[in-house]
């Protein structure tokens, strides 16, 4: 069966647009155009009360959050990106909280303020906003890199879904101006990322817009 996965070329439809490319998931991409208002349709909140891409469609199952739509895409390919050892799966559900509440929250932060605005026309940077992101991404990343010191991947050594949720703020490092210098470890992982074509270009369609760059 087909599935449909609503997007945007923006921060969280990043992750299940990369799982599903690097799965070859049976999904039918369906954009949402964001800048024109399209998530706040009634046809859509129909199907999202959020108001908020991504979304997965499968049957009867509508899956929102983009850790759970990474999940489900992994479940149904049998793949290892969620691990069959529940005690990985713990350590992915780990990985995927902190990153909600730490590292992708500040550097979405950052990326709200150097790229979102301006494609919006929303104004410049809050300076206050991205001091204090700033701040706290350069904390949490710390976290991150003395944990890649010693893994090349998030879990089990072995790439995962955590991977894909965690990295998706270098997607946009220079853009988004995150503040990496002296991370190596992230460095050599995001490296690793690159290599893969799926990480790279997630997005079904690559858009050369400025919240798409």
């Amino acid at each position: 069966m087909i599935m449909k996965l609503y997007y945007a070329e923006t921060f969280n439809p990043r992750k299940p647009c990369a799982v599903a490319k690097y799965l070859g998931s049976p999904v039918e991409y369906v954009r949402v155009d964001l800048a024109r208002g399209e998530q706040m349709n009634p046809a859509y909140l129909a199907i999202n009360p959020n108001g908020k891409v991504p979304l997965l469609i499968d049957g009867d199952a509508r899956l929102w959050e983009s850790g759970a739509i990474m999940a489900h895409l992994a479940v149904k390919a049998g793949s290892e990106l969620w691990p069959s050892d529940r005690a990985a799966q713990v350590e992915v559900l780990r990985w995927l909280s902190w990153d909600a509440a730490h590292f992708s929250r500040h550097g979405g932060a950052l990326y709200f303020e150097y790229v979102i605005k301006p494609y919006l026309g929303m104004g410049g940077p809050n300076t206050a906003a991205v001091d204090e992101a700033n701040g706290f991404f350069k904390r949490f990343a710390a976290i991150l890199d003395a944990h890649l010191a010693t893994h090349d991947w998030l879990v089990s050594d072995r790439l995962s879904i955590a991977d894909f949720a965690v990295s998706t703020p270098l997607g946009w490092a220079t853009q988004a101006r995150l503040p990496l210098d002296g991370f190596d470890h992230i460095g050599h992982w995001h490296e690793r990322l690159m290599a893969l074509p799926a990480w790279r270009e997630p997005f079904p369609m690559q858009q050369m817009r400025t919240a798409a760059a």
